[in-house]
């Protein structure tokens, strides 16, 4: 393998509330500095005391030397345009934030707060259903192969991202709108057409994905068992649900433009996972 390592992210922000799990979610983001050698921003949105001072610092003791490493920013004003601004102010490459776990604690949503900022953020966004004081290992990570312009871009990416945090498997589904087989399913004859026009479009969406896998470097697929697999179903749903199924830690997904036209494109197909998140969901930018 190159010694080269490949770096995403050069710096991360993360927003944190005076929370049970304040030192959960800053080891969390310490673990993501250590795992990307990069910087890390601390931002909290309310009035700053010596009391709260006191515990991020507490918190922090010890993770690095380099004082330009950790910054801490106290800001107050509204959160979403605080952690927005603050991380286009510092040049973040990525936001952390933290889920919020419904009455039965099986199932994590995002706020209200989280989903402005995944909808209106310059940079990727990761958000972490379970953040753990203890290292939490990655993997098996998955990754929308849909047909998009920016899917080359994220599965380019996301093999960086597994490198860095030394998954060692990663699979890119392909979802196909069952609109795409305009098959009605009535007898024996209809089934076998059903059945395929999908092999067919199975066999193009995953010759689409592999021409892609070709310009992945060699140093970057190195370790990792790469696997395709088409699902059919609703874009967004289906993904997440394949990506609960197989217990993947990780799921990659492409972010939505932010006009207001396609924003429609980003409620459809992005709206199903941030309303039950599956895993750890990385939306990158």
């Amino acid at each position: 393998m190159s010694e080269a390592l490949h770096h995403k992210f050069n710096t991360i922000l993360i927003g944190v509330a005076f929370s049970p799990n304040l030192k959960n979610n800053i080891f969390e983001a310490m673990r993501m500095v250590d795992f990307f050698d990069c910087k890390m921003i601390i931002v909290h949105v309310g009035e700053k005391t010596q009391e709260k001072e006191d515990k991020i610092k507490a918190l922090i003791s010890g993770f690095s030397e380099d004082h330009e490493k950790v910054k801490v920013i106290w800001k107050q004003g509204n959160p979403v345009e605080v952690i927005i601004e603050t991380a286009k102010t510092n040049h973040a490459d990525l936001i952390m934030l933290g889920a919020i776990p419904r009455e039965d604690f099986l199932k994590f949503y995002i706020g209200s707060i989280a989903r402005k900022i995944t909808r209106h953020a310059h940079c990727s966004v990761l958000l972490l259903i379970k953040p753990s004081e203890d290292l939490r290992p990655c993997n098996h990570i998955v990754v929308n192969g849909l047909q998009d312009e920016k899917t080359r871009q994220t599965i380019l990416d996301s093999f960086e991202v597994a490198q860095n945090l030394g998954a060692q498997k990663l699979t890119i589904v392909e979802e196909i709108s069952h609109q795409e087989v305009k098959v009605v399913v009535e007898d024996d004859r209809s089934l076998l057409k059903d059945t395929l026009i999908k092999e067919q479009l199975a066999k193009k969406e995953d010759l689409r994905v592999q021409h892609i896998l070709e310009d992945v470097p060699e140093d970057l697929k190195y370790g990792i068992l790469i696997k395709t697999q088409s699902i059919f179903g609703k874009r967004g749903y289906s993904i997440g649900h394949y990506a609960k199924v197989v217990a993947a830690d990780l799921l990659i997904m492409n972010a939505p433009e932010r006009t207001t036209f396609l924003d429609r494109i980003f409620i459809q197909d992005i709206e199903h996972i941030l309303s039950e998140l599956p895993t750890d969901v990385l939306i990158m930018r």
